[in-house]
């Protein structure tokens, strides 16, 4: 064998190793998902559940837990794969900077029929507060605040904008920036003493079963009627990892299943990874539609994998 041919031997050899190595570093990379979660216990539901089913098929999965503003520049910067709560019309100004320079994909719609605006006790509504043109009647008795949510969030930005423009004359009024659960747990208080209040309010979500609400009319222009929540990943993750991609399209979820599993978890005080697996094995029927044309990381069915996981 001529010293050539040895080389030619040797080349070919380093290339079909560097090839591998590259099919295997890209392979990697797709058995680890990273999620971010607003902390909104709908969200919080819906990523649990993908965990589950993520973990179920062999891959890794992070979750973190960032503001939307921080969510979509990290979903840009790629430093997060996927983001379940991409609430539409709401976050319409927030995203849109970002899908129009094709920095962040939309891949499908996971929740129709939502419902999210300021939000009052059906007692406050039966005196008059309807719409936001009357809040600033109510003045006095709201204490001229209205109950937002985490700081940065962009329901809790127009509110401040409608504020500094004095629109609806609430000029005098302030934002009250607190999590969900603080927020909550004002309404609360109010509400057992049949006191006003006013705050953004959202359905899916237990708030609608334990309380007896009505959402205000006049915020249309940015809240929009009923909406939808999406489904969006950071530039071209669907194409590399085509089988969570495939996995991300399938995914649908109902008003009736987040409200019953985050009323386990609000109500019932249950962690979210054991709420979502409860409701999984009380409707496995669910795993079929989700699982279809998905795989293990091994390439093996991945309904089955999922069902043994859970122990169906």
């Amino acid at each position: 064998m001529s010293d050539n041919f040895r080389m030619i031997l040797a080349a070919l050899a380093a290339a079909t190793t560097l090839s591998a190595g590259a099919a295997a570093a890209q392979e990697t990379a797709c058995d680890s998902v990273s999620f971010s979660d607003v902390g909104w216990t709908d969200i919080t539901t819906t990523t649990a559940t993908a965990k589950h089913l993520l973990e179920g098929l062999g891959y890794k999965v992070d979750v973190k837990v960032l503001s939307v503003p921080v969510t979509f520049a990290s979903l840009k910067s790629d430093d997060v794969d996927v983001f379940l709560g991409n609430w539409m019309p709401a976050q319409t100004s927030a995203i849109t900077p970002y899908t129009d320079e094709g920095e962040i994909d939309v891949v499908a719609t996971n929740l129709e029929g939502t419902k999210y605006t300021l939000a009052v006790p059906t007692y406050t509504y039966e005196k008059g507060l309807k719409t936001y043109a009357d809040i600033a009647k109510f003045g006095d008795e709201l204490d001229d605040k209205i109950y937002g949510i985490e700081p940065g969030n962009e329901g809790n930005a127009y509110l401040v904008s409608l504020i500094e423009a004095n629109k609806f004359g609430l000029k005098d009024f302030e934002v009250v920036e607190s999590s969900e659960q603080g927020m909550l747990a004002m309404v609360g208080r109010k509400y057992r003493q049949e006191q006003p209040i006013v705050f953004l309010g959202w359905e899916p979500h237990p708030m609608n079963a334990n309380y007896s609400l009505e959402y205000l009319t006049g915020g249309e222009d940015f809240f929009g009627g009923e909406g939808i929540v999406r489904t969006v990943t950071r530039k071209g993750f669907a194409d590399e990892c085509p089988n969570v991609g495939k996995l991300l399209e399938n995914l649908k979820f109902s008003l009736a299943m987040e409200n019953e599993i985050m009323g386990k978890i609000l109500d019932e005080g249950e962690n979210e990874g054991d709420a979502t697996a409860e409701w999984i094995k009380a409707n496995p029927d669910a795993l079929d539609a989700w699982l279809e044309g998905v795989t293990t990381t091994s390439g093996e069915p991945g309904l089955p994998a999922v069902k043994a996981s859970l122990g169906l």
